[in-house]
């Protein structure tokens, strides 16, 4: 079975191209206070953004991450604030508001949304791709990222500037990991193992708890996305045979820890596979440290497909077409 997930985990290198080739971006002021807001994906990617302007500034520029649904009812915000919200449709509640209340307090409003969305209350709008077909997001994640550096590098000076030269690499890092296999029989081992268990560290951390809300939405499986060091302070505990287990093994020094964690997962008799840029379960194409997030999601957005593929669940849909799931989904307003 073929999903439009899998049409949209395909489209991603080139609807990274076309944005690098079109973004237009705003002026904004290193000296003035930074807010990343949005849900859900939104949310992973605003995390990304902050931690590649604490990077790439030494330090000195640190951005405050909210939750859109905080942002648009209590968070304090002030006319100094330049607050950048992300919605992959535009169309969602709490973003919008949070735009509006935002724009009242007199802050500078960057939107970053789809081709498609509605016109937002904002000063500047980045449109990023097309609306996705399938409700699992994937290439919209990857083009706000891509949205998302191009304005953290405005700030950050001559690091800034390789940081985008780096960026300028990723469509064909991108297609060099979807040559890699299908993860299909990882997938095979890992279906009906719940929860299942992601563990990375820094910005790996951000990326397996985005590659853990995909692998709700498209295969119905409960995953969680754990920081590495926080994966070994009270979660075995709850570890036993019949576990599922991903985790990030990174290209930098850390401790030892994340081969730890592997064998006592192992030791615990869970399911234990690992993902990386070397000869790991699910590989991806080596990239610069601060731009393996765009590279680093591609090989687990195909893991959620293909497990998919095997449990009959519909990422497209996210449990939409089926009862009770229907309506008490409908009865949300997003």
């Amino acid at each position: 079975m073929d999903f439009a997930l899998d049409k949209q985990i395909a489209s991603q290198a080139d609807a990274i191209r076309s944005l690098i080739a079109r973004i237009d971006i705003p002026i904004l002021d290193s000296e003035r206070p930074f807010i990343f807001s949005g849900i859900g994906t939104s949310l992973h990617a605003c995390r990304v953004a902050a931690y590649w302007l604490y990077e790439l500034s030494a330090g000195k520029i640190r951005a405050s991450v909210l939750n859109a649904h905080e942002l648009a009812l209590s968070a304090p915000i002030s006319s100094q604030d330049q607050v950048i919200v992300i919605s992959h449709r535009g169309t969602k509640r709490f973003p919008r508001q949070a735009l509006t209340r935002a724009r009242q307090a007199g802050a500078l409003t960057i939107a970053i949304t789809c081709l498609d969305a509605p016109a937002q209350d904002a000063d500047y709008t980045i449109h990023t791709c097309s609306n996705e077909l399938a409700g699992t997001h994937t290439v919209s994640y990857t083009t706000a990222l891509t949205a998302l550096a191009h304005l953290v590098a405005s700030v950050t000076g001559e690091a800034g500037h390789r940081f985008l030269t780096a960026i300028h690499s990723v469509p064909e890092a991108i297609e060099t990991t979807l040559a890699e296999p299908a993860p299909s029989a990882i997938a095979e081992k890992l279906v009906d193992r719940e929860p299942i268990l992601l563990a990375g560290m820094g910005l790996d951390a951000i990326t397996v708890a985005e590659a853990a809300l995909k692998i709700k939405e498209g295969t119905y499986q409960w995953a969680e996305g754990i920081e590495l060091e926080n994966a070994l302070h009270g979660p075995p505990a709850a570890i036993r045979a019949g576990v599922g287990a991903i985790v990030m093994v990174p290209d930098w020094e850390d401790g030892g820890r994340a081969q730890l964690l592997i064998a006592s997962l192992k030791d615990l008799g869970a399911e234990v596979y690992t993902c990386g840029s070397g000869q790991e379960d699910l590989r991806f194409t080596a990239v610069e440290r601060l731009i393996r997030p765009l590279v680093s999601i591609i090989p687990l957005q195909r893991l959620t497909a293909e497990i998919a593929r095997i449990r009959h669940t519909n990422p497209d849909e996210i449990h939409r077409d089926v009862e009770p799931w229907n309506t008490v989904m409908g009865n949300i307003v997003l």
